[in-house]
Formats: structure tokens, C-alpha cells, sequence
């Protein structure tokens, strides 16, 4: 199987730095093919590449997504069953189209086994707005169609400009990763792994609220076989008169069961009725944020959360964020517990709260930087 990636961005935005710190931290370069296209007759930036050591098949008399398009795919099935590469990095022009070069891809029949593995697109965070303006047509295709999107020359950036490429890019695609660290803290193997396997952290919480929730409901379904079989038991001893009284003693502890979870109960644990699955209940609220947060910051707002009617019922929260001087901090909660403690940089800050009846307004400002 061969891993085709393409780097996608603007022109300058930074594809050939980003691709040269994977090589070098992340990838084995024996194992890569890159296939350059620039616009123009010139590859000025293949020479750094062959140094490495990683064949290139360039490709400059044209675009890759207008008169390329169908050489393209002559070319991609040459490389693949010439070199046998375990992956290829596609670099295109910078003013192409994602999606067409997506296409290309998809479009390549070989006899070689291939994969689209992911589509890229660098984005300098500076120029954000002014391509959206008067790029938008290539510019906000390339957003559109990315499965990662990697901010550059976020180090010096001011908090306002960053937050405005953000929006600009969610408004979009709200689906993408999106990568806003600067990438001198980043490691190259980190930045592969998230646009390999991008962590969903609301998926992995609320897999874990699930399987907090089947286990109370097989509790409880234990619970329920043992007062069968008590009331069985009762049946056979005792005469029919005191079966009816047994029967209605059984029904009463029920009852009692039940409103000792109280009347507000929103669990829905004990609905013998219907047993829901935990996304069925709980809800989930969260945000990236390239914000900073110090340690006292996160410890108030993790005893914040214990405010019931404020916030609604949190089960669970955890996060990942910048403590704004290259360090990062984790934090978790559960009911009565909180933890906050150093942790590992991460391509963005993550935030994430699950539980029910969830007042998302109060939660916005509560973590609002």
C-alpha cells in the first residue's frame, strides 16, 4: 500500500519548510517520493529535497490542476511503479485548486495498491484574511477540502489576527484539525500524528462516559435479576396471601429505587423501559483555542464546574492548553475531583465538557480568554 499526502497552501505559506521538518523528524526519507509542481518552468525548491536523498519526479512546464491534470496521472502511476515508495508527498502549485488535485489522485488507476491518506493545507496565519478576500475562489477551496490545516508563522502573531484566521476557517470547514502551535515547539512526529490520526478528544470522552454508563446499567441489571430470583423464592415458600404482600413490598422498593435517584433525575439509568446509550443523554460542548491558561486560571474554573445550576450536570471535562510561556498544562475533572498538571505540547489547546442539561452560554464565558 502506498500512502499518497498532499501539502496544499497558498504561495509562501510555507509547504516546502513544513514537508523539510517532516523528512527530517518524522518520515524515512528512503521510503518518500515528492512530487513537486510549480507554477512556471522552474522547481527552485528541489534542490534541498535531492540532498535528502528522496527521489523527485518534477513536474514544471504547468499547473497540477489545469493543463497538468491528466499528465499528472501518467506521471503518479510512473513514480509508483518505478519506486515502490511507501509514501508520496504531493506538493502542488500554490494556486490550485485542493479539490482537483484530490480528484487527480483518486483518478489514478495503477496496479500498485494506493491510498489517499490526507490533504493538507499550510495557511499563513498573517495573510488569512487578505487571501480570503481577494484569493477566494482557490483560497477558501483549499480551507474547504482539508482534512488537516496547519497555521504558519503563529510564534509573534497577535491574539486578535490569529482568532480572525480561525473564524475564517471555520466558518468554511468545522471539521478539520487545525494546527496552531508554532511549529519550533512542535515535534515532526507530532505534527504526522495529527494529521494521520487526529485525536477527537469529545469522541474519547464521550466513549468513556459510555462505558461509565453501560457499566452502571449492567449493575443495575444484576440488581434486577437478584430481586427476581428473591421474589421467585418467595413465591414458592410462602402461601398466596403473603405472595401479594411480598409482591407489593417488591414493587414498593422499586418505587424507592427509584426516587432516591430523585424526581430531576436526568440519567435515565433507571428506565426499565428503555435503556438509552450514553450520546443519547449526555451532550458535549468544547472548543480549540490557541489561548494561554495559568495553572490558578484552570483550578477556578474546574471548581466553577461544581456549579450545578450555573453550568448544568458535568460528568466529565478534560483538557490540553498553552500556559503561555512554551509550557503546556492537562486538566481533568469529574464530580469532586479536579487535576491540573503539566503536560506535552499539542498542535492546539483542546477543550472539552460532557454532561447533561448543559448551560453552553455560562460554560462560553466561564473559559473565554
Amino acid at each position: 500500500m502506498t500512502k499518497i499526502d498532499i501539502f496544499s497552501g497558498f504561495l509562501g505559506a510555507g509547504k516546502t519548510t513544513l514537508i523539510k521538518k517532516l523528512l527530517k523528524e518524522a518520515l524515512d526519507a528512503s521510503k518518500v517520493v515528492l512530487i513537486e509542481n510549480e507554477f512556471g518552468e522552474i522547481g527552485i525548491d528541489g534542490g534541498f529535497l535531492k540532498e535528502a536523498g528522496v527521489e523527485i519526479k518534477e513536474m514544471n512546464s504547468g499547473c497540477i490542476c489545469c493543463s497538468l491534470v491528466g499528465d499528472f496521472g501518467s506521471s503518479l502511476k510512473e513514480v509508483i511503479e518505478t519506486y515502490h515508495p511507501e509514501r508520496i508527498l504531493i506538493e502542488p502549485s500554490g494556486v490550485g485548486k485542493l479539490s482537483d488535485v484530490m480528484k487527480a489522485v483518486q483518478n489514478v488507476e495503477t496496479d500498485v495498491e494506493t491510498e489517499l491518506n490526507s490533504a493538507v493545507v499550510v495557511v499563513d496565519a498573517n495573510k488569512c484574511k487578505m487571501y480570503a478576500k481577494n484569493f477566494g475562489e482557490f483560497f477558501l477551496n483549499q480551507i474547504t477540502h482539508a482534512g488537516t490545516i496547519i497555521l504558519s508563522r503563529t510564534a509573534d502573531i497577535s491574539e486578535g489576527k490569529l482568532n480572525t484566521a480561525l473564524e475564517i476557517i471555520r466558518a468554511h470547514n468545522d471539521k478539520a484539525t487545525v494546527i496552531t502551535t508554532p511549529w519550533d515547539e512542535l515535534d515532526g512526529k507530532k505534527i504526522l500524528e495529527t494529521i494521520e490520526n487526529a485525536k477527537d478528544l469529545e469522541a474519547e470522552l464521550m466513549a468513556e462516559v459510555a462505558r461509565m454508563h453501560d457499566e452502571h446499567e449492567h449493575h443495575h441489571h444484576d440488581h434486577d435479576e437478584h430481586e427476581h430470583h428473591h421474589h421467585d423464592h418467595d413465591e414458592h415458600e410462602h402461601h398466596h396471601d403473603h405472595d401479594e404482600h411480598e409482591h407489593h413490598h417488591h414493587d414498593h422498593d422499586e418505587h424507592e429505587h427509584h426516587h432516591d435517584h430523585g424526581a430531576d433525575c436526568t440519567c435515565g439509568c433507571h428506565d426499565h423501559d428503555h435503556h438509552h446509550h450514553a450520546d443519547d443523554i449526555f451532550t458535549s460542548w468544547g472548543f480549540e483555542t490557541p489561548a494561554a491558561y495559568t495553572e490558578a486560571e484552570l483550578e477556578h474554573i474546574l471548581e466553577e464546574l461544581e456549579d450545578e445550576k450555573k453550568y448544568g450536570s458535568i460528568l466529565r471535562a478534560k483538557g490540553m492548553v498553552s500556559a503561555g510561556d512554551g509550557s503546556w498544562l492537562n486538566f481533568d475533572y469529574v464530580p469532586g475531583e479536579r487535576n491540573v498538571r503539566p503536560g506535552a505540547a499539542e498542535v492546539t489547546g483542546k477543550i472539552c465538557v460532557i454532561g447533561a442539561e448543559l448551560n453552553e452560554e455560562s460554560l462560553k464565558e466561564l473559559f473565554s480568554k
